[in-house]
This record gives C-alpha cells, sequence and structure tokens, in this order.
C-alpha cells in the first residue's frame, strides 16, 4: 500500500462561509487518505452551508463550531500544540482579511492568528466572486499573507469567480508545506513521457509510454519542496510544465532550462526518440508498402552529463540494457532505473535501481518507485553537496 506524504501529520482545516464548503467533505477523505489526522474548525456563516456533523463524520473528529474553556485554538495552535499545520479551505475574503488585519471574532480566525504567533505553518485557499478577488485590498492582504509565509493557493477563475483549488493540488501543496522539506531551495528537471515524430501531416512515430513515472517522480519533488520543471506532453500541477512533442523539442527546452538556470538534478524519465524518420509533406499515399528511412537522434542525457556535470537519474528498459545502464553509471549518471516494456502505459512497475551503493528491485506503483527513487537521491545528496532544507 502507498505510503501517504502526511502520515503521522495533524492538520486542523478551517472551513469558512463559501459555497466551497461542499466540497471539505471529499477534502477531508483525500487528506485522510494521505495519512493526516484532520480537525475541522467552522465558521458560524459555515455551519449554514454545511453541517457540522458532515465533517464530524468525514475527519472522525467532532467539528469545532465555537472556542470554549479548553482554549481549543491554543491545543491545536500555540505553542506546543498538537496541530502541524492550519489549512483554511475555503477561505472568503472577508476571514483573509481579518487574518490579514489580526481581527479574531470567529473559531477560525483565532485559530489562525493562534497559529500565526507560534510558527506554525498555514495554507489559505481563497474562494469567492472573481471581482472581490480583484478587490485592492483583498490584493494588498494577499500580499501580506504572502509576507509573512503565508502560503496562498491560487484559485481556478472560471466563469466569474475566483473558485477554489482543486482538491489534489490543495492536498499537495499541504505535504509541501509540512515542516521540514528536504528538497527546499533545490531546482529539479524532470523529461517524461512520449516524443512524437512526425512522418507526415497526419502520421507520427512514438511509444506506448505515458507518462506516468515522470509526473509521479516531479509530483513526490513538489511534495519534498523542490522547484520543479518537467518537460514533456502533458500536465502536472503545482510545477512548471513546458510541453513539447519531438525530440528535438525536448532537447532544446532542457538546453533552454540548463541556459536559465542550472538544476541541482536531472531525471530522464522520458521514452526518448533514438530515431526520427524523413519528414513527408501532405500525407503518405496509403494501399501500398513504405520504407521510412529513420536517422539516430543524439543522447540527449550524455549531452546533460557532459556539458552540466549535475547529478542525473537515467531510465533504461531492461533485458540488454543493463548492460548499457552500467555504461551510464561509469559516464557519470548517480542512478540508473531498469524496468521492463510491459510497465508502459501500467500504474504498475518492477524495476532495478542501480547506483554506486548497489542494486535493489523495487515493486508496486510508479508512486512507490518515485518514493524509493527520491529516498535514494535524498540519501546521495550529502556526497554532492547539498544542503537540505
Amino acid at each position: 500500500m502507498e505510503s501517504g506524504i502526511l502520515s503521522g501529520k495533524r492538520i486542523v482545516l478551517g472551513v469558512t462561509g463559501s459555497i466551497a464548503a461542499v466540497e471539505t467533505v471529499r477534502l477531508a477523505h483525500a487528506l485522510r487518505r494521505e495519512g493526516a489526522e484532520i480537525t475541522a474548525v467552522m465558521t458560524d456563516a459555515a455551519t449554514r452551508i454545511i453541517h457540522p456533523d458532515a465533517l464530524t463524520y468525514s475527519t472522525g473528529h467532532d467539528a469545532i463550531t465555537s472556542l470554549s474553556g479548553r482554549v481549543e485554538h491554543v491545543a491545536f495552535c500555540g505553542d506546543g500544540g498538537c496541530a502541524d499545520l492550519l489549512l483554511i479551505a475555503p477561505c472568503t475574503a472577508n476571514t483573509l482579511c481579518k487574518i490579514a488585519g489580526g481581527i479574531d471574532d470567529t473559531p477560525v480566525t483565532t485559530f489562525a492568528s493562534t497559529a500565526l504567533g507560534s510558527g506554525m505553518p498555514v495554507v489559505v485557499v481563497p474562494a469567492m466572486h472573481e471581482s472581490m478577488y480583484r478587490h485592492p485590498g483583498v490584493t494588498d492582504c494577499i500580499r501580506r499573507l504572502s509576507s509573512w509565509n503565508v502560503r496562498i493557493v491560487p484559485p481556478r477563475i472560471e466563469e466569474g469567480k475566483a473558485k477554489i483549488a482543486g482538491i489534489g493540488e490543495i492536498v499537495l501543496w499541504c505535504g509541501r508545506e509540512m515542516p521540514g522539506s528536504p528538497l527546499a531551495g533545490k531546482h529539479v528537471l524532470i523529461t517524461s513521457g512520449p516524443c512524437r515524430e512526425p512522418v507526415d501531416d497526419i502520421r507520427v512515430i512514438t511509444t506506448r509510454s505515458t507518462g506516468r513515472m515522470g509526473r509521479e517522480l516531479a509530483l513526490q519533488a513538489f511534495r519534498l519542496g523542490a522547484e520543479v520543471t518537467i518537460v514533456h506532453s502533458g500536465m502536472v500541477p503545482c510545477v512548471r510544465n513546458i510541453t513539447v512533442e519531438t525530440a528535438r523539442e525536448m532537447r532544446d527546452a532542457v538546453h533552454r532550462v540548463c541556459a536559465e538556470r542550472i538544476p541541482d538534478l536531472y531525471i530522464s524519465a522520458a521514452a526518448i526518440s533514438d530515431f526520427a524518420p524523413e519528414y513527408q509533406k501532405g500525407k503518405l499515399r496509403s494501399g501500398h508498402t513504405l520504407s521510412l528511412p529513420l536517422h539516430p537522434l543524439p543522447k540527449l542525457i550524455d549531452e546533460v552529463i557532459s556539458r552540466y556535470s549535475i547529478p542525473v537519474i537515467a531510465f533504461k528498459l531492461g533485458g540488454d540494457e543493463e548492460e548499457r545502464a552500467e555504461i551510464l553509471l561509469h559516464k557519470g549518471a548517480s542512478l540508473v532505473v531498469i524496468n521492463g516494456p510491459e510497465t508502459m502505459g501500467s500504474d504498475t512497475t518492477e524495476a532495478v535501481i542501480s547506483g554506486s551503493s548497489g542494486r535493489e528491485q523495487v515493486k508496486g506503483t510508479k508512486r512507490e518507485l518515485a518514493e524509493r527513487i527520491w529516498e535514494r537521491v535524498l540519501s546521495l545528496s550529502p556526497s554532492w553537496g547539498w544542503q537540505q532544507g
């Protein structure tokens, strides 16, 4: 079973009077699936949108709707409190500006003031009408909270509303904001997924890769605090995505990123094309046999190793590629992950991680493999001169 990034962590979920409060049951379940223990605290306005019993059920703890002689705000968010993070989702303009002004007139704002005073991580997820989100006072308050190291998770601007961010995105930010992020301050560059080499205006040559492995590596790096750039044809939330199709575009994008700022680590998880056909303008006629000349393409991973002198993690298909893995280690790759063609397009994998400290077999989901790869990376990082955040 996959380990949760929030295992053993306690989160206070502050709920305010936005219609997006109806999403908090699903949000609480998503946080619990990552291993977190959740307690909800609600404003009076929030209780008129979603009943406290719904959050009591979804969190497994009584929802707090008023403060009592138990001084709940101090017990959870004060100095030495039992919580690890305060998440306010959804956060109305009213609550956001009160927190920025130090106003405590609801259970949620009192929890927020206590958490900020104790130095506890705070994540705020705004949800309101777009015109309210653009209000200069709200904008100023967001800037003020950001200057206090409060994490503001940007809303989705749709249909004239600044809608609450996606649940998966909120969960990612919660994991990232936990104390002790080991990749804080590190820039990770990942290439992922298939390349598509055009044959004519209609057809391409590609592979069965889906990019799932690269996506999981990017998400785990983000959870651990890294700044992540992923070069691929898909979209990963919360990170910088550079969209490419062909091997040439991927190669150009990688060198462009390195020219901007040399990353601390490069992970080559893409099925980069080894060959490209001669492109034929228009559409090749069907109904007869064709010969397509295939021309070899430069090896991007070799270029990165030789040009930038940074740690590199390589992926190779199994079988006779194991010998190639040893060659890559001798060339300078820090780790080589060997898997088989049957893992392409699958959510599960069976892989061998090979490095200077030996080889180990990992069998499970691609998320579990990503977690194990990052564990190996962190074990190697002192030898690279990394200072962990």
